[in-house]
């Protein structure tokens, strides 16, 4: 019990710094690119405090629900690049969301029940029939919010290694089009740079990715049917 009044007293501080201190005016695109020589040249000099720092800022934005991710996934295309921007944010994104489904499960359960329980038993059908699977084919639609998804599994049975690698294979395609996406905000200079083909075809890419996903996980599903059939 005393644990559980500490840590709920650790997060509260955590969202009211968040809001009273208005942090969430350095999670914006403008701020991003005005900033982004300085923190380039910081990086420079302290390329592992910087990364570190960055990964804890994303841990506890997913952990507590806070807003800012998707600004972050860009931020870490444009700020670290491709590859150790995806490896970044894809680590940083699971841990965050295991810990938000840790608190929805031990600290915040009567909450999340009343407030989403009427999507609690779809899930946990879809999890009786599908496994991890569902979990995974979730995490592949962008249309399903990914708060709501951290808060219901936290209701579910489903053991928190379970839900951290699904999370994390789940949510790798929808990083990768983030951070790609980021990197090329991360050149544009001037307004006659929007007009490269890399650029717009990473923006093509992120708007036609929720479709994508949709008809993949949509075939697989009829597919499966089809075997049990």
């Amino acid at each position: 019990m005393k644990n559980k009044i500490l840590i709920l007293i650790l997060l509260a501080s955590g969202i009211i710094i968040f809001f009273a201190f208005d942090l969430d005016r350095f999670l914006t695109l403008n701020y991003l690119k005005n900033s982004r020589q300085d923190f380039h040249a910081f990086y420079d000099l302290h390329p592992f405090s910087s990364i570190f720092a960055f990964f804890l800022i994303y841990v506890a934005i997913v952990g507590l629900n806070l807003p800012g991710a998707a600004i972050l996934g860009l931020a870490g295309g444009a700020l670290f690049g491709f590859t150790l921007g995806v490896i970044t944010i894809s680590f940083a994104s699971s841990l965050g969301a295991t810990l938000a489904c840790f608190f929805s499960r031990y600290l915040f359960r009567d909450y999340v029940q009343r407030k989403f329980g009427d999507k609690l038993e779809k899930v946990n059908n879809g999890i009786k029939s599908e496994g991890s699977f569902y979990l995974f084919t979730m995490r592949l639609i962008p249309a399903i919010p990914f708060v709501v998804i951290n808060l219901v599994m936290g209701l579910t049975p489903m053991r928190l290694r379970t839900f951290y690698w699904v999370s994390q294979v789940g949510m790798l395609p929808g990083t990768i089009v983030f951070v790609n996406a980021g990197k090329e905000i991360g050149k544009i200079t001037s307004v006659s740079d929007i007009v490269q083909p890399s650029v717009i075809i990473s923006f093509m890419v992120l708007g036609i990715f929720p479709f994508f996903i949709r008809k993949a996980v949509s075939f697989v599903k009829a597919r499966n049917t089809n075997k049990t059939s």
